[in-house]
């Protein structure tokens, strides 16, 4: 077991940032939420070993579209979601998973463990970001017959958009309540869903996902004093990955939509899709890459990654892709009925390759 300080915070963000694909949330909340934990307690990081195979493992995340403007979630929002699901089970949670790595979400369930005395598991819905909460859920939306619990808190007080929610149901269909939430709420909300007990994560869930998404930050870390050129060489020898190409951003197609952020970026002879997060790369008509690939955007002036909510023309970057087979995946990703509704936001074809 890992006690989760001060440095933790730094690898998490910075490792996360990459994993994050564009999209898996912001880097100042990441600090937040991070920081915040550190300071009230101690989080708790431990391994699927280290618990009872019975054990009530919990995801929990954010929700929503991240160039949405008036959203507010609070580090307590996080803390009252995971509460809201206790009471609704009627049984504790012992540890909580992140539905994904993110430059904040890589965070996610370390304030529950400093508040609630909860464990961070090591171990995510999927180990990279992704748009919708099916494809972090373990596998579980393809089944029609299980019945889960969803819980959310947050929202903009200034708006008066605070809510909080509680739903059950199958996954696809609580998940579209949550979904509904966060749009209502300001563009974002907190959650915690799906209980589960370790043993099914253990075989459904990308099984170290954090400590993989920490080694990536402290590499990023320690080369940062090289500059952007050491910086992009310890992202691409820690995870395997390759530059596509480097250039100018010439366009960049945005629309938010239903809670998602929705388009394209042009980046010279390079088009990269997004829904939430980068889902592909094409050059010239040629797929060179496809979710669940890691696609990311990377400054050409600190080697950091570039988020799609802040990438902006005639910014500078490298285009990184590594493939999904060097990346610890969950369930929910290699489930086919979780990509028709992506493919027809993208409008282009992905279960294919994705599954491939």
């Amino acid at each position: 077991m890992r006690e989760l300080d001060a440095q933790a915070v730094e690898a998490a963000v910075a490792g996360g940032s990459v994993l994050a694909a564009g999209g898996g949330g912001w880097v100042e909340h990441g600090y937040l939420v991070g920081r915040t934990a550190v300071g009230y307690g101690t989080p708790r990081l431990a391994t699927l070993d280290e618990v009872a195979d019975d054990a009530a493992i919990a995801t929990v995340s954010a929700i929503g579209a991240p160039a949405a403007r008036d959203w507010e979630m609070r580090p307590g929002d996080y803390v009252r979601a995971l509460q809201l699901l206790t009471d609704a089970i009627g049984q504790p949670v012992v540890g909580t998973i992140t539905a994904q790595n993110g430059s904040s979400t890589t965070c996610n369930g370390w304030v529950q463990s400093a508040v609630l005395g909860t464990l961070v598991i090591d171990a995510a819905g999927d180990g990279r970001a992704h748009p919708t909460g099916k494809m972090g859920s373990l596998g579980l939306a393809a089944d029609p017959n299980h019945q889960t619990v969803q819980s959310a808190a947050g929202g903009n007080r200034s708006q008066d958009r605070y809510l909080e929610v509680v739903a059950r149901g199958t996954v696809s269909h609580t998940a579209n309540v949550l979904r509904t939430a966060a749009v209502a709420s300001g563009g974002f909300i907190a959650a915690a869903r799906n209980p589960l007990p370790a043993s099914y994560v253990r075989e459904h869930g990308a099984v170290g996902a954090i400590s993989f998404a920490l080694r990536l930050g402290e590499a990023m870390l320690a080369a940062a004093p090289g500059g952007a050129e050491a910086v992009l060489d310890s992202i691409t020898g820690t995870l395997g990955g390759r530059i596509l190409g480097r250039g100018t951003v010439r366009r960049k197609q945005l629309r938010t939509e239903g809670g998602f952020d929705i388009g394209a970026i042009d980046l010279d002879e390079l088009e990269l899709g997004f829904v939430n997060e980068y889902m592909t790369v094409e050059a010239a008509g040629q797929r060179l890459a496809t979710f669940p690939d890691v696609i990311t955007t990377l400054s050409l002036g600190d080697g950091r990654p570039v988020s799609i909510a802040d990438i902006a023309e005639g910014d500078d970057v490298a285009v990184l892709a590594v493939d999904k087979s060097r990346v610890p995946l969950g369930a929910g990703v290699k489930e086919p009925s979780v990509y028709p509704e992506v493919e027809e936001m993208l409008g282009r074809p992905l279960a294919e390759q994705a599954l491939a």
